[in-house]
C-alpha cells in the first residue's frame, strides 16, 4: 500500500493511493465490489484527539453526500458523510469503545464503516490521491 506525504505549513499528512478521497476528507477503499469507508489523516489530525464516533445503522439506505454521523474531539465535532450512494453492510463497532484508532490508524484499523454501493461509478467520481493532496495544500476546506 504506497502512500504520499503532503507538507503544509510543516505539518505532513499521509494520503494513501490505493483510495479515493471526498471534498470532505472521507477516504473510500473499493474491496470485493464494497467501499470501506473512514476519514482522512488530515482530517484526523484537523480534529485532534478524538473521544467518541457516533456510528449508523447497519442495513440503512444512505445517498451520496449524506450526513453519516458525528466524529466528537477535545477540539470540536465534526460530520462525516457518505462518500457514494448505497446500503451499509457493516460498521465498525470497536470505535464505540476505542474512538482513538481513528487517530492512531485512519486508513487501518480506523475505518467507519462498509458500503455496498448502488452506483459503482460514483466512486470513480471522488477526487484521486493526487488531487486530495492538492486540496490539502490549497488549504481548501469544506
Amino acid at each position: 500500500m504506497s502512500e504520499v506525504i503532503v507538507e503544509v505549513k510543516g505539518k505532513k499528512y499521509v494520503v494513501k493511493t490505493d483510495r479515493r478521497y471526498t471534498e470532505t476528507d472521507e477516504w473510500a477503499l473499493l474491496e470485493n465490489g464494497r467501499i470501506r469507508v473512514g476519514i482522512s489523516d488530515y482530517a484526523q489530525k484537523e480534529l485532534k484527539d478524538i473521544v467518541s464516533v457516533e456510528l449508523p445503522e447497519v442495513g440503512r439506505v444512505v445517498r451520496k453526500g449524506d450526513e453519516l454521523g458525528i466524529i466528537d474531539s477535545i477540539k470540536a465535532s465534526s460530520s462525516y458523510y457518505a462518500p457514494v450512494s448505497g446500503r451499509i453492510v457493516e460498521v465498525n463497532e470497536e470505535l464505540s469503545t476505542t474512538p482513538e484508532l481513528l487517530n492512531k490508524d485512519p486508513y487501518g484499523a480506523g475505518w467507519i464503516i462498509v458500503i455496498e454501493p448502488s452506483n459503482p461509478k460514483e466512486y470513480e467520481e471522488l477526487y484521486t490521491p493526487e488531487k486530495y493532496s492538492e486540496k490539502i495544500r490549497s488549504g481548501k476546506q469544506h
